[in-house]
């Protein structure tokens, strides 16, 4: 419930066309971007900043893209011009007195946003909406501490803002509902989505995408796995745009701190403390792309390029051997199992496909075999090396059929007992030498090396689903594992077209590590009822530029699937943060385990 109102004219719903002049404070590139989205859709803008020469980059950056705009035939030479026209800068707040609405984009302190509202009271007219771009600050405090707290509220928009379409419009209790329908038309006629959250650091995109962020940070700080292989991880295992590293360096480490401090606050919650490397870099200078160093090094402040590091040691000595490998088994009748053998047939490997019975083998073949067809209906091979690749599979109802095979991988369910009971079958049958893999997403691959009298050959291969389709393997190496078996599984998932990361024997590896994690915060906020989601969802693929939102992630990976990784994740790091939300608990014992039953966090048709 808003608190009453000083200003009735705030209290029935606005359009967002009679936000005819807009002040936008803070002319950095967010604030630039918002000047340019409102001065391309007709509203006379009011750019202020501190800095003159701010300001004036602000202009040429506008002038900039709008030529790129003309280029692209996005707009005409007089829509550019009357771009152009509509934007006006100043260096003084009272530059803002006849706006209808002030959007502030100033940086993450509540001392400078408070000084500025402080300064905006005394020089908007009466009406007029002041609006905070914070990302990680309360609302409600800025409106508390505001002389007309009912015209306060929160509008943030997403980096690069004229691209993006997320705006997340923040209400708090002190808010009018008058303003808060007057700002959501206004971002629908930019064409953006508006999405209404209450007031808590991070709001909903933030608030799961800088968790994530911190947690890829702590793993890069602890050396469990390498800056470029975390990001390659996520970019090939999850599908998204970038990395999280590269993501902080473009954020910037300074202001990711800033908000992770402002969560941690608020929430207490250890993924939300912020990582001690985040504090080491950002009082370095080292705070990313605009420093022209953060996570990577870049050829210059601001650009997009990166560089090799000036302090990067050279590797020494020759690379290890590796072992030939010309036959491949893989044991399991399964989606995982028939994909990984399709992977190697195609690269060239004679395949050994073994399951319990031959029955099974077989099917698991036929099923490889539509999986190739429906490659030649869509152009992507011949039917001529479709019937090669299906030629090179040797399906076998017995795991004695790898006797021969110089590299034996299981894909089997993932069932620690049963995977060393095969790990066992292995060492009896495998000739010595082969090496002997696990795809398991969350087991320890020590413990099936454990299970063999050769665990030095023992190494972790996960592949990820569906494995003809996705890039990423990866390549996880026990304490116990050989040199050679490891050189040698690099170079492997490289010759059939796959990128390899390393990373140690710890429950997640990388990519469950970072994304199941994420997956749960996002279900806490569901409990809290503090969103839905269908607007979490679309946070996070119109703000985060994620292929999938969380809930619809969760249904296609399967509840059951989730609530397991979830509790090795939280046995393997004791974290409280990281114990499975109840939610997610009652559905699975519900039955309701996603579009695999029909029902999930949402009604599917049933397969």
């Amino acid at each position: 419930m808003a608190a009453p109102l000083s200003d009735p004219s705030l209290s029935a719903p606005s359009s967002g066309t009679a936000l005819k002049t807009v002040a936008v404070v803070g002319l950095g590139t967010m604030g630039t971007g918002i000047a340019e989205i409102l001065a391309r859709a007709g509203r006379e803008v009011v750019g202020i900043d501190v800095s003159e020469a701010a300001a004036a980059q602000a202009v040429g950056a506008l002038g900039s893209a709008t030529a790129r705009a003309v280029r692209r035939g996005r707009l005409t030479e007089q829509e550019r011009d009357d771009t152009l026209a509509r934007f006006r800068t100043s260096t003084d707040l009272r530059a803002a007195a006849d706006a209808d609405l002030v959007i502030e984009v100033a940086p993450e302190s509540y001392e400078v946003k408070h000084r500025i509202f402080k300064e905006l009271d005394a020089v908007v007219r009466p009406g007029a909406i002041l609006a905070t771009g914070t990302n990680a600050l309360s609302v409600t405090r800025l409106a508390a501490d505001s002389a007309h707290p009912e015209r306060v509220l929160g509008l943030h928009f997403f980096n690069p803002a004229p691209a993006m379409k997320l705006v997340e419009v923040v209400s708090s209790v002190l808010t009018a509902p008058g303003a808060v329908a007057a700002v959501t038309d206004l971002a629908l006629e930019l064409g953006k989505e508006p999405v209404a959250v209450g007031d808590r650091p991070g709001f909903v995109a933030d608030g799961l995408l800088f968790g994530y962020l911190n947690q890829a940070a702590a793993m890069y700080e602890a050396k469990y796995a390498g800056r470029e292989d975390i990001d390659a991880a996520m970019r090939f295992g999850c599908g998204l745009p970038m990395g999280p590293l590269a993501l902080l360096d473009l954020i910037g480490i300074d202001t990711a701190r800033t908000v992770l401090e402002a969560m941690y606050a608020e929430s207490h919650d250890r993924l939300h403390a912020p990582a001690p490397v985040l504090k080491q870099l950002s009082e370095a200078g080292l705070t990313g792309r605009k420093a022209g160093r953060g996570f990577y090094t870049y050829d210059a402040p601001g650009s997009a390029t990166v560089v090799p590091d000036a302090l990067t040691p050279r590797a020494a000595g020759s690379p290890p051997a590796t072992r030939p490998v010309r036959s491949v088994g893989v044991a399991g009748s399964g989606t995982m199992a028939s994909g990984i053998a399709e992977v190697f047939a195609k690269a060239g490997y004679e395949v050994v496909l073994a399951a319990r019975s031959e029955e099974k083998a077989q099917g698991a073949k036929a099923r490889i075999s539509a999986s190739l067809a429906r490659s030649v209906g869509k152009g992507r091979m011949t039917a001529e090396a479709a019937e090669e690749t299906l030629g090179r599979i040797t399906p076998a109802g017995s795991y004695d059929a790898f006797a021969g095979v110089d590299l034996a991988l299981e894909a089997v369910a993932e069932d620690l007992e049963v995977k060393q009971q095969l790990f066992a079958v292995f060492d009896e049958v495998c000739k010595p030498g082969a090496i002997l893999a696990t795809t398991t997403s969350s087991l320890p691959v020590v413990a099936c090396a454990r299970a063999t009298s050769r665990p030095q050959d023992v190494i972790g291969m996960h592949f990820f689903n569906p494995a003809p389709a996705m890039k990423l393997v990866e390549v996880v190496r026990t304490v116990l594992t050989a040199d050679d078996v490891h050189a040698t599984v690099r170079e492997l998932c490289a010759k059939v077209r796959k990128h390899p990361v390393d990373c140690g024997d710890r429950a997640g590896f990388i990519v469950n590590a970072l994304l199941f994690p994420y997956l749960n915060n996002a279900i806490k906020m569901v409990e809290q009822h503090y969103a839905t989601p269908d607007d979490i969802d679309a946070a996070m693929k119109l703000g985060g530029g994620y292929p999938m939102g969380p809930f619809e992630l969760l249904d296609v990976v399967g509840l059951d699937v989730s609530l397991a990784i979830e509790k090795v994740l939280h046995r393997e790091f004791r974290d409280p943060g990281l114990a499975p939300a109840p939610l997610l608990e009652h559905l699975v014992a519900a039955g309701c385990l996603g579009r695999k039953t029909g029902r999930g966090f949402r009604e599917h048709a049933r397969r």
